[in-house]
């Protein structure tokens, strides 16, 4: 398996768009959890994180790179369709919060391994630039989304806000997803 570079930046600037337009909706939506929820998560997180790093030595390959990335992708996708389904449900918030947990459990490894497999300097500063560029784009987004839906489309519950901006976030993840299917590559054969 290879890594066309091409689509993989292209990837990284739909992933970081949906980070950074996710990024206030996380917290309205979070606000419906026990604050001991988020210190339980942690820990979690911090002993996952452990067990992630000691399996790199078998999970250290370009396939595993790939299943990993279309596993996190794919549980983003989940996240965004179940809070379509149930806003304001206290168990869907927490499914939410684990979502994003399991993202962040493989946050360090896939970071490791996109150094290891794009370890060209060019590419890697590339691969930077577009994460920040699809971030603050994200961001800039969903300003003007929550702007417009308040001023525009006059819907001022917060709670609304969030799950408009959610069908947004669907086809941005559905984006991403196609995008780690273009990126990722069986090896030619000569």
């Amino acid at each position: 398996m290879r890594i066309a570079t091409r689509a993989y930046l292209w990837y990284k600037l739909f992933n970081s768009l949906f980070a950074g337009a996710a990024m206030g909706a996380v917290f309205a939506i979070y606000a419906a959890l026990d604050p001991v929820i988020f210190s339980a998560g942690g820990l979690l997180l911090a002993a996952g994180m452990i067990v992630v790093a000691k399996l790199y030595a078998r999970i250290m390959f370009v396939r595993a790179f790939f299943i990993i990335t279309l596993l996190v992708e794919g549980v983003m996708l989940g996240v965004v369709i179940l809070y379509l389904l149930r806003p304001e449900s206290a168990l869907i918030a927490l499914m939410v919060y684990s979502g994003y947990q399991v993202m962040f459990l493989f946050g360090s490894y896939l970071v490791r391994a996109e150094t290891r497999f794009l370890n060209r300097i060019q590419l890697l500063s590339w691969i930077d630039v577009r994460k920040q560029v699809g971030y603050l784009s994200g961001l800039a987004i969903s300003w003007v989304a929550y702007r417009w839906m308040e001023r525009g489309l006059f819907i001022e519950e917060k709670s609304m806000q969030v799950w408009h901006l959610h069908w947004g976030l669907l086809i941005v993840q559905l984006v991403v997803l196609m995008l780690v299917w273009r990126a990722f590559r069986p090896a030619s054969r000569a």
